[in-house]
Parts: structure tokens; C-alpha cells; sequence
């Protein structure tokens, strides 16, 4: 049986504050069971903190259920065409929270969807337009309806498994730096900053997370 461990780990430098995440997946049959724990979770003694669950079936729904808060998310994805084009949309359920979000993302072309959110009850919806340029960058500007502000995103393939990533907000003034590289022989990593412009200090917050495939 093949399957894949998932290591996090945040550090804020402004507060000296760490956090970790591991996530173990396996499949069984046509879904995928996966088990989540945080630092929280062995910090004084095994506990129930920081414990997720998950079942999926790829390309149809995911469950996630979270242990300590006894909370449920449910998740369910479909496609269908419109006008020749493909509309992939994803319904968000959370139940503790009873929040539901919308989404939905029409592809024009390889190279253009227009994708669109909406959480329903609020004005809080999303929409982001994409291009990707001779299969290398891509860019991505968004609108944020709730907060009346535009996003960017700029990413560009190198070196054939590595993107490099960088985004803005302007409603807050979060700058983002992304490195990611997913390769089956040279292995799946990240490796983000994020600089809170705003603040006096602007000290950035760092993350590494890394993928292994296993055999069981």
C-alpha cells in the first residue's frame, strides 16, 4: 500500500512562536483516508487537540471532521458543460459554524478560467480571473466583493518542477513569497514568507512543509 506523510511547520519571528502539522494519507479502494495532528496534539501528553479526520474520494467529496471541536466539514465537487466549456463547481459545508460557500470555476481555454466564490448569507465572494502564458507564468488577479479591494498573484514555473509564487493584498497589506516544487523523483516541498506591511516591524512569517510518498 502506497502512502503519503505531509510535515509542516510554522514559525512567526515577530512572536518566537512555532507551530507543527503532520498529515498521513493512505488509499483504500477508490478513497482516501487521512489522519492530521498539530504540536497541540502531544504538547502535554497525547491528547485529542489538533486531531483531524478526513475521507475522500478524489474528484467527488471530502469529509473532514475535526475530533476536539466535534465539528464536521463537508465538501462536495462536481463538473459539467456549459457551451462546450467545463464548469467545475464545489459545494463547502461547515456545521458547526453552519457556513456554506459556493464555488465555481469556468474553463475557457488552457490558458483562461474565470473563477468566482460567494459565502452564502454574506456579501463575502470572491472573483479571480486566470492566464497562464505559454504554460510557464501565470497570473492572477482577483476582487474581493466583502472587502472592496483587489488581490494579484504572479507565479512562474522554473527549472520544469519549481514555481516560484508571489502575491499581494491590498486590503491589508500582506505581501506573500512563495517556492514550490512538486516532482515525483525529486520530491514535494514549499517553502513560504509572509510580510504583514503594515505593521511597524514587518517581520515575516516562514513556512516549510515537505511531502513523502511511503510504502506500507
Amino acid at each position: 500500500m502506497k502512502a503519503s506523510l505531509k510535515g509542516k511547520y510554522e514559525y512567526e519571528t515577530d512572536k518566537a512562536a512555532t507551530s507543527a502539522t503532520s498529515t498521513l494519507a493512505f488509499p483504500v479502494g477508490d478513497f482516501k483516508l487521512r489522519a492530521s495532528v498539530t504540536d497541540a496534539t502531544f504538547v502535554k501528553g497525547p491528547s485529542f487537540n489538533g486531531l483531524g479526520l478526513s475521507l475522500e474520494k478524489p474528484g467527488f467529496f471530502i469529509v473532514d471532521y475535526n475530533v476536539p471541536k466535534k465539528d464536521f466539514r463537508f465538501q462536495f465537487m462536481n463538473s459539467v458543460s456549459v457551451l462546450e466549456k467545463r464548469l467545475n463547481m464545489t459545494y463547502i459545508h461547515n456545521k458547526n459554524d453552519n457556513r456554506t460557500l459556493l464555488d465555481g470555476t469556468l474553463v475557457l481555454d488552457s490558458s483562461n478560467k474565470v473563477s468566482a466564490n460567494h459565502m452564502l448569507g454574506s456579501r463575502n465572494g470572491k472573483l479571480r480571473y486566470t492566464y497562464v502564458h505559454k504554460g510557464v507564468t501565470t497570473f492572477e488577479p482577483s476582487y474581493d466583493l466583502g472587502k472592496n479591494s483587489w488581490d494579484f498573484a504572479l507565479s512562474r514555473r522554473v527549472y520544469g518542477d519549481d514555481v516560484l509564487k508571489a502575491s499581494y493584498q491590498t486590503s491589508n497589506q500582506i505581501l506573500g513569497l512563495d517556492w514550490s516544487r512538486n516532482s515525483k523523483t525529486n520530491g514535494c516541498f514549499k517553502i513560504s514568507a509572509i510580510f504583514k506591511l503594515a505593521e511597524e516591524s514587518k517581520m515575516p512569517k516562514l513556512m516549510a512543509e515537505s511531502t513523502w510518498n511511503l510504502e506500507l
